[in-house]
Formats: structure tokens, C-alpha cells, sequence
């Protein structure tokens, strides 16, 4: 079930690119509850769906750098490109920890912060 998971999650993030936020919302429970740690959590489609009618003022840029499956967890680790309140684009890393159900994102941890992950990269490195 992992793979699928993670195709799942693959075919969820695309829709999220092209601005198909329903497309998106589609893969997800009617109940999935959403939990940016340290800030806040949604509970629910529609309370995801009016977070994501403010956050994403235009599509966001996903770089996934890695997922991770097991069972019914996926967790992706990558970046994520976002338009400020002024329109100019703010670069977070990311690690989002999703837990499906019966082959929909049922709960998502997600643990985001301003700034790009060239530092980790250029550490991986040496």
C-alpha cells in the first residue's frame, strides 16, 4: 500500500501545482485534519479548502526532494515556494507527514520553515 500512497500523494501534489485545489482536496477524507506544528491546525475540508483560498494566492512550487512510505504514513521532504502578501516569493523547507485511510490523506503534520535547504545540501556534500 505504500506505493500507492506515495502515487497517491505525487498525483495530489500535481493537482496542488496546476491550482486544482479541488483536484487536490479530492484525495483528501471529508474529516482530514491538517496540523502545521507550531501554528496551527484545520480540521476538515472546508476549513483546508478556505486556508488554501488565503495561502495560495497563486499555485505553489513543490520540490520534492524525498518521500518516505511505510504503512500508511508518507512523509515527502522537499521545498515549497510561496507568494507573500506583496507578491514576491518566500522559499520554505518542508517535511509533511501524512497519514491515509483507505487510500485518502487523512491527516497531515506538517513542519515548515522560511528558507531553502541549500545549506543541508551543500553539508551533504562534504
Amino acid at each position: 500500500m505504500s506505493v500507492t500512497h506515495k502515487t497517491i500523494l505525487e498525483k495530489a501534489n500535481a493537482a496542488i501545482a496546476e491550482g486544482d485545489y479541488e483536484g487536490f482536496l479530492a484525495f483528501c477524507t471529508e474529516d482530514t485534519e491538517w496540523t502545521f506544528v507550531g501554528d496551527r491546525t484545520l480540521s476538515g475540508k472546508e476549513a483546508v479548502r478556505q486556508w488554501m483560498a488565503t495561502a495560495y494566492k497563486a499555485p505553489p512550487r513543490l520540490e520534492v526532494h524525498r518521500l518516505i512510505a511505510e504503512g500508511d504514513i508518507v512523509a515527502a521532504f522537499g521545498e515549497i515556494t510561496l507568494k507573500d502578501e506583496a507578491g514576491k516569493d518566500t522559499r520554505h523547507a518542508y517535511c509533511d507527514v501524512w497519514r491515509f485511510r483507505e487510500g485518502r490523506m487523512a491527516e497531515l503534520h506538517a513542519f515548515v520553515i522560511e528558507g531553502s535547504l541549500q545549506g543541508e545540501a551543500a553539508a551533504q556534500k562534504r
